[in-house]
Formats: structure tokens, sequence, C-alpha cells
């Protein structure tokens, strides 16, 4: 399972109101080029995210379900990754002094990825999963709506 830590300088609300935003996704998954379509109930538990990962003209189009949504706490994603297979993603944020300690962890539930031996995944994922949080810490710090 792959792991990822990173304080930032907002608060959790700001976190989980870039979460919130289901059209923001893209901007801070990488991997994520574009939304197709959001659910009106976007995040609660069981609603969907439609987006496409890569580039032209290799797009795949997937989705990304929530299967618990605890604002401002914790948030738990199941993603799909085709050809891949799915992934289960958490993110946990807590109040550290002025801001937040934001905690991400992805591992793969199913498909050919849930094949490959965490220690050949984790570093991917890991290097991954840092870029994904710079990217949250962007957006949240900086006030996106």
């Amino acid at each position: 399972m792959a792991r990822n830590a990173r304080r930032m300088t907002c608060t959790p609300d700001d976190v989980f109101r870039v979460i919130a935003n289901g059209w923001l996704y893209p901007a801070w998954v990488v991997g994520a080029s574009r939304m197709r379509d959001v659910a009106d109930d976007w995040p609660r538990p069981g609603s969907r995210l439609h987006h496409s990962f890569g580039v032209w003209p290799l797009l795949i189009d997937d989705a990304t379900t929530v299967r618990e949504y605890d604002p401002p706490r914790r948030v738990v994603l199941r993603a799909k990754g085709r050809p891949l297979g799915e992934a289960q993603v958490t993110i946990d944020v807590r109040p550290r002094g002025e801001g937040c300690v934001v905690r991400l962890q992805e591992h793969a539930v199913a498909g050919p990825g849930a094949l490959i031996p965490a220690a050949l995944l984790d570093l991917p994922l890991h290097r991954r999963n840092a870029e994904t949080l710079r990217r949250l810490a962007y957006l949240a710090e900086g006030g996106a709506p």
C-alpha cells in the first residue's frame, strides 16, 4: 500500500472544498485528464465522477465512486483505471496547528494491478501521489472554489 502525507497551510475544510468540487478532479489527481460528468449528489457515498485519463488520442474513459465521505476528516474512493484495474484511495485530513496534515493511501483492489506485488507497485504510486498531494495543496491553500 502506497502511503503519502503532506502538511498544508489551510484548514481541513479547505481540502474538502476541493474534493467536493468534482469538476476539479483532473486538476489535482495525476493521470486524470478531463471530466465528462459529475453526479448531482457528488460526493455522497455511491456517487460517481466520470473522467478520462491519458492523453489524446489514447484517452480511456473511467469512473471514480465514493465509498465513504466524512468531511472534513476522511474520504474513501474506488477509482477505476482500466486496463490496470481498480484502486481504493483513502484520504485522511487532520488539523495541525494553523494548517492540517493530509494522508493519502492507495492500493490496487481489482484487475491486473492487484496481481502486482506491492513492493513493485508502491514506488510509482508513491511518486504519483506525492504530486497529487502537491496539486491538492495548491488548490486548497489557494482557496479554490
